[in-house]
């Protein structure tokens, strides 16, 4: 099958365009775009793929193409589609999340405040968008306390009069208009200035509140002015949160995105430089890399929500952000500029929204669930046939040919099992020999599990070793020339030091460092085995010098502990003089060293 799909694709064109894959029903499973249709759709049917690739391309039986006059046009085309097919291999944003808006219908005679999840052309009137349903309950509730406009679920003109008002009108937050007192151009007129302040028209209203105010108490009814003086008051203190009310929902959009035991999308809405709202949404790994992946994303967003600020930042480049910014742009009847900002407060805003996706994958996922789904990543990305339950790692770390160790660490669902760690101490060796250690090391480990040794049992569901295609190679030859068979990996380091791929014994590398979740936990393994190896070391060297100065009289452990961490070796304390060795522990300890290796000096040389 892969064969006829890949002779199919290497006979379309080089143009812009989208694919779409089809499976054995027929169905689409998967859309996407390309600059050059025939060197994309050929990539999916050969080498090797991350392992939510290779289960889409598992299931591809056919493929159409459609070309496209432009990238451009490829990246409209592909977005229509998968929101018409809704792709099971598409990275998907639920449908039913969008800024909400508040509603008032001045065709009624009692106009409410209202949260509307869309704005449609019914005849009323929509404010907003807003960050969301939460902040816009807040927003109404301010309004109606400021203006003493109802909450209750009274229907007017048909209550009025009918039962006493309730606690809010008590407390003074409503004006009581169920009683018969109160009129319906009153009412209005409250909700009319609701408006105001909701299309940013504050300081309007405040001027005439004030000229109302004024009136009142030039006709001496102070009690009207009293009232008109206290809801100017509300309505400064109200005009002072104008950025959280603004009818235009934010000036910059930071968007974050993250990988771990879930994908998460994050959208952090900032206007002057304050943060006004936050959107995350939790996603299952997607097909897509993480450019490409930002890129459909943010075309979804913003289309389910029907608006689109002036700047968005990005937290990585798409290869699109030409056509995607023209996109946004036309959707919204103005310029929207996409940036991926590499310096100064702008990158800040975008490391911010990084972080409140990796959090909210925390948070949202429990460390058993997130070892659970890295390690699933990590044998599909292998290839294993075995979940990697039990992870052995191995390294060497020698000074010169006497001091040569190897270390085996145990990594249980992903957990440090220390009791199962184990040490060799290599031999016969006439100078340091990583390869020729490492197979002896492997020997011995294995053999020791084929002779029933339960320290030794079982066997691992992985083996890794630290460094490349050879270590990993001598590993493999030192399992099969004992009858075994198991999956062998090296840790291969980059510039940096830090484990950047994973290499098969034929060298075929398997990048880690797109997956954080992988990254942390190899890198782990790979530190937490060095460091045992190189503990291993130092203990037999400090158990080496005590055992030589265990043997000079008068040298108690506190002076033996002086003199190892001053002259680090046996060998500098030997050929100390007499003052160097004073300067370090007591006059009669310093000759007692002293004398011994002078003697032993003279006893070697007979």
């Amino acid at each position: 099958m892969l064969d006829t799909l890949l002779e199919k694709a290497n006979n379309l064109p080089q143009l812009p365009g989208v694919y779409i894959m089809l499976d054995e029903k027929g169905e689409v499973i998967y859309v996407g775009k390309a600059k050059r249709l025939k060197n994309r759709v050929v990539s999916y049917f050969r080498g090797e793929h991350l392992p939510k690739v290779a289960a889409m391309v598992d299931k591809v039986r056919d493929f159409n193409v459609i070309v496209a006059d432009s990238e451009f046009e490829a990246l409209v085309l592909e977005n229509s589609l998968i929101k018409r097919h809704r792709p099971h291999y598409n990275i998907l944003l639920k449908d039913d999340k969008g800024y909400p808006f508040i509603r008032i219908d001045f065709q009624s005679p009692y106009p409410q405040l209202t949260l509307s999840r869309s704005a449609p052309k019914d005849g009323a009137s929509y404010y907003g968008p807003f960050g969301g349903r939460y902040q816009t309950r807040e927003i109404i509730a301010a309004i109606r306390q400021t203006l003493l406009l109802p909450d209750c679920s009274r229907k007017f003109p048909r209550d009025i009069g009918k039962d006493r008002p309730c606690l809010k009108y008590q407390m003074g937050s409503c004006a009581g208009w169920c009683l018969e007192d109160k009129t319906q151009e009153d009412y209005r007129s409250r909700v009319e200035q609701a408006a105001l302040i909701l299309e940013g028209k504050s300081a309007e209203l405040i001027e005439a509140l004030r000229g109302r105010m004024e009136q009142a108490a030039e006709e001496l009814r102070f009690e009207q002015a009293a009232a008109l003086r206290d809801r100017i008051r509300s309505v400064e203190a109200l005009s002072h949160k104008q950025r959280v009310i603004s009818t235009a929902f934010s000036d910059t959009d930071a968007i974050g995105f993250q990988r771990g035991a879930k994908s998460c999308f994050t959208v952090l809405h900032f206007q002057n430089g304050d943060l006004t709202g936050k959107d995350a949404e939790m996603l299952d790994e997607p097909v897509e890399e993480d450019g490409e992946a930002i890129s459909k994303l943010v075309r979804q967003y913003y289309a389910s929500r029907g608006t689109v600020p002036k700047h968005i930042l990005l937290p990585a480049e798409c290869d699109d952000s030409e056509e995607l910014e023209t996109y946004l742009s036309e959707s919204s009847g103005r310029k929207t500029v996409i940036e991926v900002p590499r310096r100064g407060e702008r990158m800040r805003l975008v490391e911010s929204a990084q972080l409140n996706a990796r959090e909210e994958i925390l948070r949202r996922t429990t460390q058993a669930q997130r070892r659970s789904k890295t390690l699933e990543w990590l044998q599909k990305a292998l290839d294993l046939e075995v979940f990697p339950k039990r992870i052995e790692a191995f390294d060497i770390s020698n000074l010169g040919s006497t001091g040569i160790v190897a270390a085996m660490t145990v990594h249980a669902d992903g957990r440090p099992l220390k009791r199962d760690y184990r040490k060799f101490r290599i031999r016969g060796l006439e100078q340091a020999d990583d390869y020729a250690s490492m197979y002896q090391a492997l020997t011995r480990r294995l053999q020791r599990y084929l002779d029933g040794d339960e320290k030794f049992s079982p066997l691992p569901d992985l083996l890794l070793i630290d460094g490349g295609q050879e270590h990993a190679a001598t590993a493999r030859r030192a399992a099969e020339d004992l009858g075994l068979s198991l999956p062998i990996f090296g840790m291969v380091k980059d510039d940096r030091h830090r484990t950047r791929a994973l290499v098969s014994p034929e060298g075929r590398e398997i990048g880690i460092s797109g997956n954080q979740a992988v990254f942390s936990l190899v890198g782990n393994i790979q530190e937490e085995t060095h460091r045992s190896a190189i503990e291993y070391q130092r203990s037999l060297r400090a158990e080496s010098y005590g055992s030589t100065l265990e043997k000079i009289p008068g040298v108690g452990k506190k002076r033996r502990e002086e003199l190892i961490a001053h002259f680090k070796s046996v060998r500098a304390i030997r050929e100390a003089s007499l003052e160097e060795l004073a300067a370090v522990v007591p006059k009669n300890t310093a000759q007692a060293v002293w004398n011994y290796f002078r003697k032993e000096t003279e006893g070697q040389e007979e």
